[in-house]
């Protein structure tokens, strides 16, 4: 989902569009912090990370791609996950945490698109719709169990402890990896399935068939 269009033909619906777009990876990143304090890691918050304001958040590149083709990120927060108490539930918590607040953030949409009040506003239903699809591709992106990515993190620490430390390795060069997917095609079909799965579950939350 390109938004570049959406800039030359319908400004007004873009600019709208940039502050729930924005803060669908800033409160991914912030969500991350948020657990990672709840189990013990003060890391993102000595960070000054678990604040709203967008500088400490952006990363250019991330917010361009997130206004190019729909999906981006922001400075991901930073985590000692070895300061984690309960350190394998807690290392799932957090990873979990982005991917979660996004389908959230999805579900308000869903819900405010049922209002009338809404509806009646085509500029709004266009803006929230795509917030919609966007928070679902966020969060169906980082389920992928590939480094860096938050569903890795999620398998690996459910494995052997020399199998972590492999994947910790790894997750260097993983980026890379899934940037040569992306644009290969290769991880659309894993992304869709994810994908349609979260939209089964909103459906499901609010009766939508």
């Amino acid at each position: 989902m390109g938004l570049v269009s959406l800039l030359r033909n319908e400004p007004t619906t873009f600019l709208l569009l940039m502050i729930p777009l924005l803060y669908s990876v800033i409160l991914h990143e912030i969500a991350h912090g948020l657990v990672a304090l709840w189990f013990g890691d003060t890391t993102a918050k000595r960070a000054g990370r678990l604040t709203l304001n967008p500088i400490n958040h952006v990363d250019p590149f991330g917010a361009l791609m997130l206004f190019v083709v729909g999906f981006g990120w922001a400075k991901p927060v930073p985590v000692n996950y070895a300061q984690l108490k309960n350190s394998k539930v807690g290392v799932v918590c957090v990873s979990l945490a982005g991917c979660l607040t996004n389908i959230a953030i999805a579900s308000v949409f869903v819900f405010l698109l049922q209002l009338q009040s809404i509806n009646s506003h085509a500029i709004l239903v266009e803006v929230f719709s795509i917030a919609v699809r966007t928070n679902i591709v966020l969060g169906a992106f980082n389920l992928i169990p590939i480094p860096p990515l938050d569903g890795s993190r999620v398998v690996t620490a459910l494995l052997p402890e020399k199998i972590q430390m492999l994947s910790a390795r790894f997750e260097r060069y993983g980026f890379l990896l899934v940037i040569a997917l992306l644009y290969t095609g290769v991880l659309f079909p894993a992304i869709q399935f994810i994908e349609k799965l979260i939209y089964r579950f909103i459906g499901l939350l609010f009766g939508i068939h």
